[in-house]
């Protein structure tokens, strides 16, 4: 196999970790107004991220290191052409950051409502985003002689992509509700498991649409139907665990749907990085790829430095793997930020 077909499937690997991990992130802070009513509430329900939300966007930040080392011209062809929502997406995700960091910093209700509705955005913009580049990635957009985006911002809000976009929005909603009734205790953990029990059957309809879709518009490979099969029956397990409050079950369920959806994803754009409606326009994993040499170097690195990553992180979550509930919240100190 080579390098540069290796370091494909790397990159599908690290967007199947930041979407696993971060989508439940996402998911509770999409969930906040709707199951956190009390400042308490919302407080168990950010407190119960709080220790690796973090850690969680490593894998973005490695995701788009790699692509730009393995991949430089689709990295700079992707960034060029999906520049306002990539944009959108990381105006998002630093208004996260802050609500995170400072929401406890200044001991106001109305900063901590400012907060809250900036972590609701900074939650639902990339959940959908995300699904509505990785829609137009799987569809193909519009590239000219040189590889080179040459559509408008309107091209890519197309009936596929939007569909993507709902699909990811209603897997991380899903996926958090999940998420939070295995991490949280007392109220919230119910309000937690009733609300996944109902928004698993509109996942399921959804995800099922854009699987279908996706295999039979844009997908060159019989394979991919097991990628569609097994997305299908984990979402069908997901519905089926939820309403039978098997929290664990529920997890892993949602997590392999998460994870089938990048394989289709993925295998239905290989062995391009980046459609074009015109196939003679497309990048690819050969043309867009970064000398032997470069991969071969990349290679060793992320042989040497990906387990300890992933050991630390394992330790992280092992951690911190006990429940959460409203009785372990104190109460506010009257602390300010001064800085």
């Amino acid at each position: 196999m080579e390098l540069s077909t290796v370091w494909f499937l790397l990159i599908a690997v690290l967007w199947t970790g930041y979407l696993v991990l971060e989508g439940f992130d996402f998911g509770v802070g999409m969930l906040l107004p709707i199951l956190g009513r009390s400042d308490t509430q919302r407080r168990v329900l950010i407190n119960s991220i709080g220790p690796v939300w973090d850690g969680n966007e490593v894998w973005l930040l490695t995701a788009g290191g790699a692509t730009f080392a393995a991949f430089p011209e689709w990295y700079a062809t992707m960034f060029s052409g999906f520049y306002l929502p990539l944009l959108l997406i990381l105006l998002a995700l630093i208004v996260r950051v802050v609500a995170f960091e400072w929401r406890s910093k200044i001991d106001d209700d109305r900063w901590r409502r400012r907060a809250d509705r900036a972590l609701i955005v900074g939650s639902w913009v990339p959940a959908v985003l995300w699904g509505v580049a990785f829609g137009n990635l799987v569809r193909g957009v519009h590239l000219g002689p040189d590889h080179q985006y040459v559509g408008t911002f309107i091209d890519l809000l197309n009936p596929f992509a939007l569909l993507g976009g709902a699909t990811t929005a209603l897997i991380f909603l899903s996926h958090g509700a999940v998420f939070l009734a295995l991490k949280t205790g007392g109220e919230v953990r119910e309000k937690a498991a009733t609300l996944a029990a109902r928004s698993s059957v509109a996942t399921l309809v959804v995800a099922g649409a854009f699987a279908i879709w996706t295999q039979l518009a844009y997908s060159s490979v019989a394979w991919t139907w097991a990628a569609t099969a097994v997305a299908a029956l984990a979402l069908l397990a997901l519905v089926l665990a939820t309403r039978r409050r098997r929290e664990g079950w529920a997890f892993v369920a949602s997590a392999v749907a998460i994870v089938a959806a990048v394989v289709l994803i993925f295998g239905s754009m290989y062995p391009d990085v980046m459609p074009g409606l015109d196939p003679a326009n497309s990048l690819t994993v050969q043309n867009a790829s970064s000398s032997d040499y470069t991969l071969t170097i990349m290679t060793w690195v992320a042989a040497l430095l990906t387990p300890l990553v992933l050991v630390y992180q394992g330790w992280t979550y092992w951690v911190f793997r006990k429940r959460i509930s409203a009785e372990q919240i104190p109460a506010h100190t009257g602390l300010t930020f001064s800085g």
